[in-house]
């Protein structure tokens, strides 16, 4: 068993060199050589169509009947075997893919022009003898050339083209580890443009922390909780009467026979959805909620307003208690002594200042976090690309390392 032998990727192109350049010269240098005799051959090709073309041509302007169609067919003939023969691409760097496409290209040129001759040479006959000779010559002459390059692609050189695809390999490693270390670079500078908004980010938000803690915000908490306290002992209250509320709003909304006003409407909504800010805005004695009570107990009467039994009797308790009892008195105390304290420390001097504070840090790291946002988002698409391209230097190495064994029987590690 071959001992492995670890090469870094700068390494690997000059040792694979040393140990095959007693195989790839002379193959190279043949190839070469026979690409300078296609070349040759093809050019040969090109010039004597041109020939063809020239004394056509002449013969054209000569307008002799006899020879003049013949001229006009070998002219066109001829036109046709310079543009593609023009197309043909001979390739300033031999390897195998390069002389084995140029060797194709060749070779269907070639063939359509063998069924051009076929077709059209007899037509042609027996004027210009010399120059279709000549041309047949030339022709002919160059698809030796192209037979010897075929031959030598198919039994010499492809023998040695994993050895210049691992060439290949090797170069586009080492772009692809110029295109890691630019990245790196970028990630590096995007997280250097990240950093610091983070780091503002969190002074910002210590600095709405701190506010926060200040005396109006901590006492402005606790009278929060107290409403939300309020609130549920509220909904709790009159929770018999949430069915014959409802009920009432949409005999208001839908049939208009609730009889509420306008104001009384609104009400009966901010008792559903909000209690404690519906009491609390009330005068002393709640008159809008027993005004409403109050056309609630006529509608039940008169049965416009139904319940069943039980939440009946449920909500005629609930009714009395308030209207004949005054059983929200206490609460409603409660209520409007803990808004009449929000009310003063949200209009407070000092209040006032920490809130256009507040707005202020919250706008600043509103806008912050906007640009982290995009930061991070370029973040990503440069960590994305970072991971492709180590995933293909990856990839790249393992394609080298099998080549080097399979052509070499040499195990090589690139690190």
């Amino acid at each position: 068993m071959s001992e492995v032998a670890n090469f870094s990727s700068n390494e690997i192109k000059s040792w694979l060199e040393d140990e095959t350049s007693s195989i790839l010269t002379p193959v190279h240098a043949q190839a070469k050589e026979l690409r300078d005799d296609m070349r040759d051959a093809v050019q040969s090709v090109a010039e004597v169509s041109k020939m063809l073309l020239d004394n056509s041509a002449k013969e054209i302007e000569k307008r002799n009947k006899r020879v003049y169609n013949r001229a006009r067919a070998l002219n066109k003939l001829a036109r046709l075997f310079i543009e593609r023969i023009r197309k043909v691409n001979v390739p300033d760097q031999v390897s195998y893919d390069n002389l084995n496409k140029f060797a194709q290209e060749t070779q269907k040129v070639f063939i359509v022009t063998d069924i051009d001759v076929k077709n059209w040479f007899p037509r042609i006959s027996p004027f210009f003898i010399m120059d279709r000779r000549k041309f047949l010559a030339v022709h002919e002459k160059a698809k030796e050339s192209l037979a010897a390059l075929n031959d030598f692609l198919t039994k010499d050189y492809v023998k040695t083209k994993t050895l210049e695809e691992t060439f290949q390999l090797i170069n586009e490693l080492h772009n692809l580890e110029k295109q890691l270390s630019d990245v790196e670079a970028e990630r590096k500078s995007i997280e250097n443009e990240r950093l610091p908004i983070e780091k503002e980010i969190a002074e910002l938000e210590q600095k709405t922390a701190e506010l926060q803690r200040k005396g109006p915000v901590d006492q402005l908490f606790l009278v929060e909780a107290e409403i939300e306290k309020l609130n549920k002992e509220l909904k709790h209250a009159l929770r018999h009467l949430q069915k014959p509320f409802k009920k009432m709003r949409a005999l208001a909304l839908y049939r208009g026979g609730a009889g509420l006003t306008p104001d009384e409407r609104n009400m009966l909504e901010l008792y559903l959805e909000k209690p404690f800010k519906a009491l609390a805005t009330e005068d002393a004695g709640y008159p809008l909620l027993k005004q409403i009570l109050q056309k609630l107990t006529r509608l039940m009467k008169e049965g416009k307003l139904k319940l069943k039994s039980d939440k009946a009797r449920k909500a005629e308790q609930a009714l009395n208690g308030i209207l004949k009892r005054d059983s929200l008195a206490k609460i409603y105390t409660r209520c409007a002594d803990v808004a009449t304290r929000e009310r003063q420390i949200l209009n407070s001097a000092e209040m006032e200042k920490i809130k256009h504070s507040l707005a202020v840090f919250q706008e600043q790291t509103k806008q912050l976090k906007a640009r982290k946002a995009r930061v991070e988002a370029h973040e990503a698409v440069k960590e994305h690309a970072y991971n492709a391209i180590v995933s293909r230097i990856s990839s790249y190495k393992k394609a080298i390392e099998k080549n080097v064994y399979g052509s070499l029987g040499q195990k090589v590690q690139i690190l």
